[in-house]
């Protein structure tokens, strides 16, 4: 049976096992309680099996290691570190506090993305409502006619014709290129890569894509450090844990070169097409300073505050432009159907 823990399950696991364990509660005890109030079989089974485990010496990152998937790699690094360091309670807050914003984050993009989205299914809802099944319905009418019809309503004409004729064709076509472009996406990297690349170079979303992700990386990175990983390993996990291929292959090479001596914000400087100048300035000042984590932290506050902006300005600079489109095509469509009985009643009045 497959299930997934959700982000916000995520969120109040770290966060209850955060507050137990600073309560002095074992962590074998915090696990049962969390367990106890857990509704779903399949996640009482994991559960079951922490506790098991835990009981039995293993440490609890060790033990979701067997369920990566699940959690992911970023929250068992964070608690490994936690509990090697000692500092268990506190890094279960940071994550907690971590998993949380990347949730608003994600959830910034996809509502800024949400009625233009609405907008667009519903004009071609009703546009192809009105040639589809509509329109046809008119169709007679207008043979009988026996006049010149309008360019308008000749083109409407064709349009309605060839949607009724290979309009399930089309649609079939389509759904066949949407799932072949998931299907390589999800078994080839290059082409997950290439997709990836894309996307970036994109005009506007470009620019929010990038700020979106540099503001996760940033303050993953930032959390990472001042839990106690070192530089590399925290590059390393930055490089599995992120979604986009082409900041991932950054990380990874940046992680590289760091091991052999070099500076992080050298590094970003030689992937200056995806890492703005600003970001390797800053992060330089923080590693001049020793407070690179913080420094980092700052920075994602700032890519937080972009993304809210550029999502902002996206719904209101879209939804004039897809209001005043699905009029147009409503309209255009409307009076494809008038104008030639307008022109036959002018032509009997006048008879």
């Amino acid at each position: 049976m497959f299930t997934n823990f959700s982000i916000e399950e995520q969120v109040l696991f770290a966060k209850r096992l955060s507050f137990l364990t600073s309560a002095n509660i074992s962590l074998v005890e915090s696990l049962t309680l969390i367990r106890n109030q857990t509704k779903s079989k399949y996640k009482i089974n994991v559960y079951d099996t922490l506790v098991s485990n835990v009981a039995s010496g293993q440490y609890l990152s060790s033990s979701l290691m067997q369920y990566q998937k699940l959690f992911g790699d970023f929250t068992i690094h964070i608690i490994r570190i936690g509990e090697e360091s000692g500092t268990l309670s506190q890094n279960l807050t940071y994550l907690a506090e971590e998993l949380y914003k990347k949730q608003q984050l994600r959830r910034k993009v996809l509502g800024a993305l949400i009625y233009p989205i609405f907008i667009v299914l519903a004009t071609f809802g009703i546009t192809g409502t009105l040639t589809v099944y509509i329109f046809p319905k008119l169709l007679p009418i207008f043979a009988s006619l026996h006049v010149t019809l309008p360019l308008t309503t000749r083109a409407l004409i064709a349009t309605s014709s060839f949607l009724s004729n290979y309009g399930l064709y089309c649609i079939l076509l389509l759904a066949s290129c949407m799932g072949g472009t998931l299907f390589a996406r999800s078994k080839y990297e290059a082409f997950r890569a290439k997709l990836d690349r894309i996307l970036l170079n994109i005009p506007f979303c470009g620019r929010i894509t990038k700020s979106y992700n540099l503001a996760n990386t940033c303050r993953t990175l930032g959390i990472l450090l001042r839990s106690g990983i070192g530089i590399t390993e925290a590059l390393h996990i930055i490089a599995e844990t992120t979604t986009n291929r082409i900041y991932r292959q950054a990380f990874s090479s940046i992680a590289e070169s760091v091991r052999r001596g070099e500076k992080v914000s050298v590094g970003l400087l030689r992937h200056g097409d995806i890492f703005p100048d600003i970001l390797s300035h800053l992060v330089g000042i923080g590693e001049t300073t020793g407070d690179l984590s913080g420094t980092l932290v700052y920075v994602s506050s700032m890519y937080d505050s972009d993304v809210d902006e550029l999502t902002k300005g996206l719904s209101n600079s879209i939804e004039p432009i897809l209001m005043l489109t699905m009029g147009l095509i409503v309209g255009l469509i409307a009076v494809s159907v008038i104008t030639p009985i307008y022109a036959v009643t002018q032509h009997l009045q006048l008879h």
